[in-house]
């Protein structure tokens, strides 16, 4: 489990869920960043990701890698990796920003 001012790997639905609980009972932003193992673009922007999540640790980054849970993805929207989505209302909606 990543402490404060680390980025969150989710690599189950249930480590998904916990999280998003999480972030509802302490009532945090949550910031997740779609990823995959073979995007270039995610490898290229997740040291900028490892740097915000020192710099607010009152943030919660979260880090999902659309192939091993293309389900998470897909429940919010996510069409493809170097994805940001902001969980609003800790339910599984948001906003998503594509990185291009």
């Amino acid at each position: 489990m990543a402490g404060e001012g680390q980025v969150i790997v989710c690599q189950t639905e249930e480590s998904w869920n916990q999280q998003l609980e999480k972030g509802k009972e302490s009532n945090k932003l949550i910031v997740v960043d779609f990823t995959a193992s073979w995007c270039g673009p995610c490898k290229l922007i997740f040291p900028a990701v490892e740097e915000l999540a020192w710099k607010l640790p009152n943030v919660t980054f979260l880090k999902v890698d659309v192939d091993e849970l293309q389900s998470v993805a897909q429940g919010v929207g996510c069409a493809g990796n170097a994805d940001f989505h902001f969980p609003e209302r800790w339910e599984n909606c948001g906003e998503i920003f594509r990185c291009q």
